[in-house]
């Protein structure tokens, strides 16, 4: 049993957590800018309200804790100075490991909203550059393989974000570039699993927190989608120019948020998709093993099993 802080609990914080809880392990405590809400109260949890420019209390809050997992929003965290005090932080309170806010790809390549993980690596590597202040891994999954299930929900916190290139629901598929160009996939009940693991692993957490459920090309999986849905998918290919100019001439699917304008929100999703999208094309997209490599016996979800399973009734 150890102590566990999390950082911002949200959507994929809130998956992990559930898994932590299973075990039924590990001391959990929640940390968080503001005053938990009903809704937000998670039984076997301690939520500590936390100002994250406070030093001296930051310190006392991790006292004892044994391994920090952020899920602190990279976008709405100015020069990343929230994780990097969680960071500092931690290490005056002695903090044996820290995963920073990853739970992506490992190249943030045309995907500029993911600049803050960037810096975090950088201030992470520097802190351990003439020794090892802290113990730290990656946790990179790629994109989640819930995506191309599209609207339809399949993980219980996690709501779909239907953005990929195959729209698996609509027998349709738009790329840039090349169709060969690879993706890694990994379900997020995959990424629950390795991360409880990964907390209960005795050895040193590997700086390459890669975690690779599946990866595939753009043909390989508009082939799987029309062996499981046994209809041919109508495929368009992208000018990269255009993506550049953020035009994107293929469908686009809905932000709903209730703090952006409908006009806010269409620029939103141009700019977003046109991202994902180029960094595709240019090859950013798979990630490595890291973690498979020590969990070898680990079986992950296969792409061709998920949509077997979500569109089997379809």
């Amino acid at each position: 049993m150890v102590k566990i802080a999390i950082a911002g609990p949200g959507q994929v914080a809130r998956e992990i957590i559930d898994g932590l809880l299973a075990t039924g392990k590990h001391e959990i405590v929640l940390l968080s800018r503001k005053d938990p809400t009903t809704e937000q109260t998670i039984p076997g949890t301690t939520w500590v309200k936390v100002d994250y420019q406070d030093r001296p209390a930051l310190v006392r809050t991790l006292q004892g804790v044994h391994t920090v997992l952020s899920f602190i929003v990279v976008h709405l965290d100015p020069d990343s100075a929230s994780q990097k005090a969680l960071i500092d932080a931690a290490i005056e309170a002695g903090v044996k490991r820290i995963a920073p806010s990853e739970w992506a790809v490992s190249d943030t390549n045309n995907l500029p909203w993911y600049e803050g993980k960037v810096k975090i690596r950088e201030y992470l590597e520097e802190k351990n550059r003439d020794k090892k202040a802290i113990e730290y891994t990656l946790f990179q999954p790629g994109w989640f393989l819930n995506y191309i299930a599209g609207t339809r929900q399949t993980a219980k916190h996690v709501t779909s974000s239907p953005f990929t290139l195959v729209d698996h629901e609509n027998f349709r598929a738009r790329y840039a570039g090349s169709l060969d160009k690879q993706v890694t996939y990994t379900a997020v009940h995959d990424v629950v699993n390795i991360v409880v693991m990964a907390v209960d692993y005795e050895g040193e957490w590997p700086t390459d927190g890669s975690i690779n459920g599946n990866t595939l090309s753009v043909a390989e999986e508009i082939a799987l989608g029309e062996k499981v849905r046994g209809k041919p998918y109508e495929v368009k290919r992208l000018e990269i120019e255009d993506l550049k100019a953020g035009v994107v001439k293929s469908w686009l699917p809905v932000i709903e948020h209730p703090s952006l304008q409908p006009a806010e929100r269409e620029a939103l999703v141009k700019v977003f998709i046109s991202g994902v999208l180029l960094n595709f094309a240019d090859g950013s997209a798979p990630v490595s093993d890291g973690w498979n490599r020590i969990f070898p016996h680990y079986k992950f979800t296969t792409a061709e099993e998920f949509l077997v399973k979500v569109f089997s009734n379809a």
